[in-house]
This record gives C-alpha cells, sequence and structure tokens, in this order.
C-alpha cells in the first residue's frame, strides 16, 4: 500500500480504526479473531492503527498491543486520552500516557492525541506537556480530534501538531471548509473516522435493520429509518460509479477521499476479513480527475439526512441494555 505524511510520521494511506474490535457496534468478535485480523491488516499493507485508553476502560489497548508486539517497529500506533480535569496537567497526562503504553506492550506511541477537551484545558498547556513528552521518547508526535481552528492555531505555534483526528467521509464534510485547509497550510496530516459513515456508504444497511446493545447506530442519526430511505440517492451516487470502476461503493468512498488531498488518511472500522480486503483495496482504485469531479459535482446536489454527534453518542450510555 502506498504511504503518506502526518508531517513526519509516515504511515499507509489507509489505517485500521480497531475501536470495533471492543465496542460500539454491538456483538464483538472474539479475542483470538480480532488479533488475527489486526495482524492480517498489516499483512494486507497497513500500518497504522489507532486506539484509545477510552474504549472499553483501555481493553482495546490491550488487544491492539498484544496483536502488534511482535511488529512493533513496523508499524505506528495512535491512541488518545479526555483531559477531564485541569489540575496536575503534566503528571496527569504522563501518568495515563503510562497507563496506554503498559497496555499497549510498548516504550513508547507513534501518534497522542487529546481525545476531546471537555474541561477546556488551555491548548497552549496541553501542547507544552506534549513537546516534552516528545523531547523525553514516548511519543513521536501529537493530535487533536474534532478540534477547531482557533485552537489548532494555538496548540500547533506551541508545539508543531502532527495530525488532526477528526470526522470525514461523504456524508460529513463539515471539516472541508475550514480545519483542513489549516491542515495544509500548517503541514499537519488529517486522519479521517468514520470514512464509511459509520458503515452507511457500504450500502448494505436498510430502513428496516434494528441495532441492540451498545452499537452507536443506536443513536447516529443517519440510522433513523426516515434517514436510511431519503439519503438513497447518495448509495445510488456511489452503486453508479462503483459499476462503471467495477469496484464496490465503499471503496469508491474511499477513493474518493484519497483523492482530496495528500494528507488525509482514513482509518476505516473493519471486523470481517472481507472488509479489511475491501476497504484496503480502495488504495487500488484510481479516479481520474474527470470522475473525481463528476462524483464532487453529484454530491454537491444531493442533500444529507441525519448525522453523528457526540451528544448522541453519549446518549448510548444511558439507554437501557436491549
Amino acid at each position: 500500500m502506498k504511504t503518506r505524511k502526518l508531517r513526519n510520521l509516515e504511515v499507509s494511506e489507509i489505517g485500521y480504526g480497531c475501536m470495533g474490535l471492543s465496542h460500539g457496534y454491538g456483538a464483538v468478535p472474539e479475542k483470538r479473531k480480532s488479533i488475527w485480523l489486526i495482524q492480517l491488516a498489516y499483512d494486507l499493507g497497513c500500518t497504522h492503527f489507532d486506539t484509545a485508553e477510552s474504549y472499553t476502560e483501555g481493553a482495546n489497548e490491550e488487544l491492539v498491543g498484544e496483536a502488534l508486539q511482535p511488529i512493533r517497529s513496523r508499524v505506528t500506533i495512535a491512541t488518545k486520552l479526555h483531559l477531564l480535569s485541569a489540575e496536575n496537567l503534566e503528571q496527569q497526562i504522563e501518568s495515563r500516557l503510562d497507563a496506554s503504553l503498559k497496555r499497549l506492550r510498548t516504550d513508547y506511541v507513534d501518534l497522542y492525541y487529546q481525545h476531546r477537551n471537555e474541561a477546556d484545558v488551555p491548548d497552549e498547556a496541553v501542547a507544552e506537556v506534549m513537546g516534552k513528552l516528545i523531547q523525553k521518547g514516548k511519543i513521536r508526535g501529537w493530535g487533536q480530534s474534532q478540534t477547531s481552528p482557533k485552537e489548532i492555531r494555538r496548540a500547533n505555534a506551541v508545539t508543531p501538531l502532527s495530525a488532526i483526528q477528526s470526522e470525514y467521509s461523504m456524508m460529513e464534510r463539515m471539516f472541508e471548509k475550514s480545519v483542513i485547509p489549516i491542515c495544509e497550510e500548517l503541514g499537519i496530516g488529517f486522519v479521517a473516522f468514520s470514512p464509511m459513515a459509520s458503515g452507511f456508504l457500504s450500502g448494505k444497511y436498510t430502513d428496516k435493520m434494528q441495532y441492540f446493545g451498545d452499537d452507536v447506530r443506536r443513536v447516529i442519526t443517519r440510522f433513523a429509518p426516515e434517514n436510511v430511505a431519503a439519503n438513497q440517492p447518495l448509495l445510488n451516487m456511489l452503486n453508479h460509479f462503483a459499476a462503471q470502476k467495477q469496484v464496490t461503493p465503499a471503496q469508491i468512498s474511499l477513493a474518493w477521499m484519497l483523492h482530496k488531498k495528500d494528507f488525509v488518511v482514513p482509518i476505516p472500522g473493519m471486523r470481517t476479513e472481507e472488509r479489511l480486503k475491501e476497504n484496503f483495496g480502495a488504495s487500488k482504485v484510481e479516479l481520474t480527475e474527470s470522475e473525481f469531479y463528476e462524483i464532487e459535482a453529484e454530491l454537491s446536489k444531493i442533500e444529507i439526512h441525519g448525522n453523528r454527534t457526540d451528544a448522541d453518542i453519549k446518549k448510548l450510555h444511558n439507554m437501557a441494555e436491549v
């Protein structure tokens, strides 16, 4: 697989969002299979793996660490922390990082994200701590997630950011006008989570489907039956271009994103061998300039119904386990 740069970090142009192997989309694979899937991803050319301390209270980090331990020097690992308080900031961040390192079975992470900033900690203060961790060799780079242009500029001025990770797909393009241009200006990579819109763009979901347990599709409004039906024009467009290229709608979605900017790296979540091969296969789908602009033109005509918000995701924790 081709590679891309997140500032100074070289990664496969499509990474692996590992969250779904532990939670978030209903029943998860058995541990042995999850480890096998992560290692298969590497065999298929993926070298960038994304996790977070908050995914099942560190269990996802443990899974990723065990799977990647034999090939640690050949891959990049990204993990994240939530800042819930501004107290003892340096000690708090480093101790949380140390806990992640232990779970990941490594003495450094390549990319350490501030997952969210609920405590409204000054960006400059976080950036200063991250700079110290880089100097210590505990992290190679750092990033922010779901952040704003002002936050990016303030943080980057203290310790240059390696990447911004935010939601980005054909169904969620709010960062195209502000954040992605700033990343280009400042030499920061952009990592796209949910590049398949939580699987919607695969075309495999209908308005009759039901979701249970901790499946985020219970609260993501684009999966509401009326929105699934209303978004059919988008799937029709994808099917049209997929048929022309003799590929899948998912591959068209990812190829479109890869064509946009050479510093954008999607990290789809995958839980089967079939999905791994399909999504990583998108790296071989080349869109011509005319094909790309035709897709852009068609997208501009389509109204998207529903979205994914942190506020909606939080509702899932308060819903009965049914």
